[in-house]
């Protein structure tokens, strides 16, 4: 820009400020905050959308087609068919591709009333709850996708609540997530979405898979990769966890966590196997059931080779929970799916943004 330029626009700008400010109501100016919201609602009345109007026309070149009005951060556009073509906006929505990533981003955290909310006060264009929702549902969100080999993958489940009629108890379904370095993927009653998602992406060979002791989760490894691919690791942290819940000898508990620290399972059971209590028997069957994804820890964290524990999936379903579990929140089971993918795709940064690769 040149120093012409530059002092064109101050020229304009004082003019413009001096026309605006005339607006204002006397008195009405008491605090910044008094003067940053007068600013901002003149601004978007009276000046920014013939701003971004001019650029509409003179980026796309065109003004033919039907007009409509576009809500937009610039204020109430003018916007028609062929210029919403030319610079790829849909030409069904009423609201601007910024605008909308923005409410995307805001309800991706907070219930959509208060999205609504938080819009008007930080843009100070209005978007209605039920319009905040309505985008959810009807938006297709990216997924992340890899460029390097992917070398672990973590799944675990959370639960949602279920709209039920008023005095039913609640009713909690499961869902499953699925955490590898390029981010995370839920998907609700279609395990199959999660297994696709990973086959398409490329995979180390061995891809390590790292669970806790529930069937959904290692049914779910079952189908990525080959077999021979994989590298099925039992989370130490679930295993420890299950390990303190029989009881009984502290001293017997501290051996059996060394053996099983360094995968010695034969010896761990061995500890178990004349204890006639069911918490104890109960343990013995599942070192039985998962003796082959029980390997030495302690060489594998000592040598750096892979994770030990699934922690980042755990991490990544609390924070997938901070939205859908929010406070009095509850679902339609065919909504479900969708509030888990715009979840992810927020915590993946891939609102407003094309599929992240790593």
């Amino acid at each position: 820009m040149t120093p012409e330029q530059q002092q064109a626009i101050q020229t304009h700008v004082e003019a413009i400020s001096a026309i605006l400010y005339a607006d204002c109501e006397p008195g009405s100016l008491k605090t910044l905050e008094d003067i940053e919201l007068a600013v901002k609602e003149r601004v978007l009345t009276h000046v920014t959308p013939q701003i971004g109007n001019f650029f509409i026309y003179s980026a796309s070149g065109t003004k033919a087609g039907r007009v409509k009005k576009l809500k937009s951060t610039l204020g109430d556009l003018s916007i028609t068919e062929k210029q919403a073509a030319r610079l790829g906006c849909g030409t069904g929505s009423r609201l601007s591709p910024h605008l909308e990533n923005c409410c995307l981003r805001l309800s991706a955290n907070v219930a959509y009333e208060s999205a609504s909310k938080d819009i008007k006060y930080i843009t100070g264009v209005t978007v209605p709850s039920k319009t905040q929702q309505r985008l959810v549902h009807y938006q297709e969100f990216n997924k992340p996708v890899a460029t390097l080999d992917i070398t672990e993958l973590s799944v675990d489940g959370g639960k949602a609540r279920l709209i039920t009629p008023l005095g039913e108890k609640s009713d909690w379904k499961d869902y499953k997530a699925i955490v590898s370095e390029v981010g995370i993927v839920a998907s609700f009653d279609q395990n199959n979405m999660i297994v696709d998602w990973a086959n398409q992406q490329p995979l180390a060979n061995p891809v390590t898979c790292l669970g806790d002791g529930h069937d959904g989760v290692w049914n779910i490894f079952k189908e990525i990769s080959c077999e021979q691919d994989r590298r099925e690791i039992l989370d130490w942290y679930h295993l420890n966890e299950n390990l303190q819940k029989v009881g009984g000898s502290i001293k017997r508990l501290k051996q059996a966590e060394t053996y099983l620290w360094q995968g010695n399972v034969p010896s761990a059971i061995a500890l178990f196997t004349k204890l006639k209590k069911k918490p104890a028997i109960n343990f013995c069957k599942y070192l039985e059931k998962h003796q082959q994804r029980i390997i030495n820890y302690e060489v594998f964290q000592r040598d750096g080779i892979c994770s030990i524990g699934s922690g980042a999936v755990e991490s990544g379903i609390k924070q997938i929970a901070r939205r859908i579990k929010i406070s009095g929140a509850s679902w339609k089971s065919e909504h479900i799916g969708q509030v888990l993918a715009h979840r992810c795709a927020y915590l993946n940064g891939l609102i407003g943004k094309s599929p992240k690769a790593a």
